[in-house]
């Protein structure tokens, strides 16, 4: 058998970043910059105001109290998006809106809490510094300014920078282009009657949702029933469409393990056994004259996840151009004892506890129990040569919440 990180390895050193393309801005949410983004204006772009008051010249103001307020004339009114048509002269006062551009003349702003709010003329109660209330052009950056480097993710914070130097389009490496096929004459749709002996597929809406949550563009393929050839067709059609195939089932060593038959004739995939609980059977390769990388979990849904985390999570992160391609890992202390088979590596449910510490949850370890899964924001590590986690022993986790 081969161990989780040799068989990681030989999946990663087949999986390239996605080549780079445009994207317009809206659509780059999520993908990663392939190149650096100079702004080619400052910003701001001009003086603006930073509140609603007026603006002035400060020498004009320097006596104004509340008991004695100095009373100047207003000579234009200017919103934001427009310029003031009069320059700011001895005696005078420009009415003016936050992030709307200085008039000439001025040099500060007086908020316009501490006037009368008067259109006709102002009173107003107190002094201002020059350069009081006024966004300064490039205080925040320079025309030519690095805004965002290659590699940087695009959050909602970067797409607010990259609209405000301009950017209509974006080069990025795009999302992958997942597709989910499970595999089993068992599987329903849910929402479907039951007949004796079916189960709902869960696989398929579980990897594409944790394609998504891994940054992928991910979509059901649906169920495939245990028949060659219209696994091989389901395969085919989507060679034109996506990045990476993922498959759910038919890789162990059943009679009727569609999935292994028919991409072990292709010679470009290969399966293996993994020294790992739960996830043994795995599989993986390239398809198509495009070679499009093909990987191959097993069928329980707690097998497909853990495999998912280990094997697919990575893959997928490479493909977008993300250099940290693994979750956090922390040391924590197992409140509870849990054995795990000799010569394999275990990664078991578990949830963090509120004063410390991480503990299984769940009826078992078994690769079928679902609902240990559900609740679980861990897994616990337990190295191939371990054989028993005594409760207040430190334990490897991967931690499974939101980064």
């Amino acid at each position: 058998m081969e161990t989780v990180d040799d068989y990681r390895d030989r999946i990663l050193s087949g999986i390239h970043v996605l080549d780079p393309l445009e994207l317009p801005l809206s659509s780059a949410h999520g993908c990663v910059l392939a190149k650096d983004v100079a702004a080619p204006w400052p910003l701001p772009s001009f003086d603006n105001s930073s509140m609603d008051g007026y603006a002035v010249r400060a020498a004009d103001v320097a006596s104004a109290t509340d008991e004695s307020p100095v009373t100047l004339t207003v000579i234009d009114d200017v919103p934001a998006g427009y310029r003031a048509t009069e320059a700011v002269r001895e005696g005078t006062a420009v009415r003016i809106m936050t992030g709307a551009p200085m008039p000439d003349g001025a040099d500060a702003v007086v908020p316009v809490e501490r006037t009368d709010g008067g259109t006709d003329t102002v009173s107003i109660t107190a002094s201002v510094d020059a350069g009081a209330y006024i966004r300064r052009a490039a205080e925040d950056v320079a025309s030519g300014d690095i805004v965002l480097s290659a590699g940087t993710l695009i959050g909602a914070r970067q797409v607010a920078i990259l609209a405000a130097v301009g950017c209509g389009l974006v080069y990025v490496h795009p999302r992958p282009r997942v597709a989910v096929i499970s595999t089993g004459s068992e599987l329903v749709e849910p929402g479907l009657p039951l007949r004796h002996g079916l189960i709902s597929d869960s696989n398929s809406y579980l990897l594409v949702a944790a394609c998504k949550e891994a940054g992928a563009d991910a979509y059901r393929v649906g169920p495939i029933v245990d028949d060659d050839r219209q696994f091989l067709a389901a395969v085919e059609d989507q060679l034109h469409r996506c990045d990476l195939i993922l498959t759910s089932g038919g890789v162990s060593m059943g009679a009727y393990d569609t999935v292994k038959a028919v991409l072990s004739q292709l010679g470009s995939v290969e399966f293996t056994k993994v020294a790992m609980q739960p996830g043994m059977p795995q599989g993986h390769g390239y398809v198509g004259e495009e070679e499009v990388p093909i990987i191959t979990l097993p069928g329980n849904p707690v097998s497909s996840y853990v495999s998912f985390e280990n094997f697919v999570r990575p893959a997928i992160r490479r493909m977008r151009g993300l250099s940290q391609l693994h979750r956090p890992v922390r040391a924590e202390t197992c409140t509870v004892t849990l054995s795990s088979p000799a010569g394999k590596r275990q990664f078991a449910r578990g949830r963090f506890l509120p004063g410390g510490g991480v503990s299984p949850v769940g009826a078992g370890q078994g690769s079928h129990v679902l609902g240990g899964l559900a609740v679980s924001d861990a897994l616990i590590v337990v190295p191939e040569d371990t054989t028993t986690v005594n409760a207040g022993d430190n334990v490897t986790v991967i931690d499974l919440r939101d980064e």
